[in-house]
């Protein structure tokens, strides 16, 4: 039987449900006096016509009434078996048609979570790969004898070491952020001293790049939460140093204004396009693609926004002559 539903329209089951009883009470009643009154028909003929005439009108309606909890039941089931992309038709305005829309709401936030899992699986176990492939080399050659073990040898152990760790501080941070488990612990922040102390610890990963810090005014201080504020400033350092050419400049900017503290490091680098600028903040991405081999993890600018959120600001690439320029406003409230 096609899937007809001529009672979409109709905004309520009850209604469709009444309908359905009129329906099948007015063809049994026009069978009735058609067959005994224009065809002279003997009852024991008459009563059967009309009851098959009934049944036929009523599966014809019921049949388009109950299409979308038919669909429902086998999307629920291809779900089961891990298949997301199943859809129902929601043409129907009545409680059954919200189901089935509140149903593909569902679906397509379901898929979302799993191509999301997915890419992270991958994009970790990818992450993952490239320091412990070198730290298998430096340390095979040291045993084979190839290599002295030398500070030189233990040093580029240590380093993949170290982004070892830093990958999987930064997972626990996003596994917290996901778990909803990070609350505010809001105190009144010297922005000179986070900011500076950011810049010191900028400083140690050794990369050749002057910063630029100016704070205004010098002893401001904003109500904030000193740790996660400092993981902001210190990923936009991270990011900023990165992708700076050697001998540049990180132009560090910190002020306050009616108790919001406004930030922004500027680069000297290559920068980002327009169209990119939105992704560089999601998770395993640098200006819309994947990370590459730069000693970056992909988190730090997503760690960096999910803190943001936290305190209620915003996080944005501006636009700028050359470089890249990103701008937090964090309110003091």
């Amino acid at each position: 039987m096609s899937d007809l539903r001529p009672l979409d329209r109709l905004g309520s089951i009850k209604v469709k449900l009444g309908l359905l009883v009129a329906a099948s009470c007015a063809a049994t009643a026009f069978a009735t006096y058609y067959g005994l009154v224009v065809l002279g028909w003997w009852p024991r003929y008459t009563l059967p016509v009309a009851v098959l005439l009934a049944l036929a009108v009523t599966q014809l309606l019921a049949h388009g009434m109950t299409s979308p909890l038919r669909e429902l039941t086998a999307a629920a089931r291809a779900m089961a078996r891990g298949d997301h992309g199943r859809r129902v038709a929601a043409t129907s305005r009545d409680e059954v048609g919200e189901a089935a829309r509140a149903f593909n709401r569902m679906a397509e936030d379901l898929e979302d979570v799993d191509r999301r899992r997915r890419e992270l699986v991958a994009n970790v176990s990818h992450e993952l790969r490239t320091p412990v492939a070198a730290l298998q080399a430096v340390l095979e050659n040291v045993v084979d004898g190839v290599t002295p073990a030398d500070p030189a040898a233990l040093g580029a152990a240590l380093a993949q070491v170290q982004r070892l760790g830093l990958l999987v501080d930064e997972l626990l941070d996003l596994s917290r952020v996901d778990a909803g488990q990070v609350p505010l612990r809001r105190t009144e922040v010297p922005l000179a001293d986070l900011v500076g102390a950011a810049v010191a610890e900028a400083r140690l990963a050794g990369r050749d790049v002057a910063y630029d810090v100016r704070v205004d005014p010098p002893h401001a201080t904003v109500r904030a939460d000193p740790a996660r504020l400092h993981q902001v400033v210190a990923n936009l350092l991270d990011n900023a140093s990165r992708h700076s050419p050697a001998g540049g400049t990180v132009a560090v900017r910190a002020s306050v204004r009616d108790g919001c503290a406004r930030l922004s490091v500027l680069d000297e680098g290559p920068g980002i396009p327009r169209q990119e600028r939105e992704l560089v903040f999601e998770r395993f991405t640098r200006g819309g693609t994947s990370v590459a081999h730069d000693g970056g993890t992909g988190l730090g600018l997503a760690i960096a926004r999910w803190a943001v959120d936290l305190h209620g600001g915003r996080i944005a690439v501006a636009d700028t002559e050359r470089g890249c320029r990103i701008d937090v406003e964090v309110p003091g409230a």
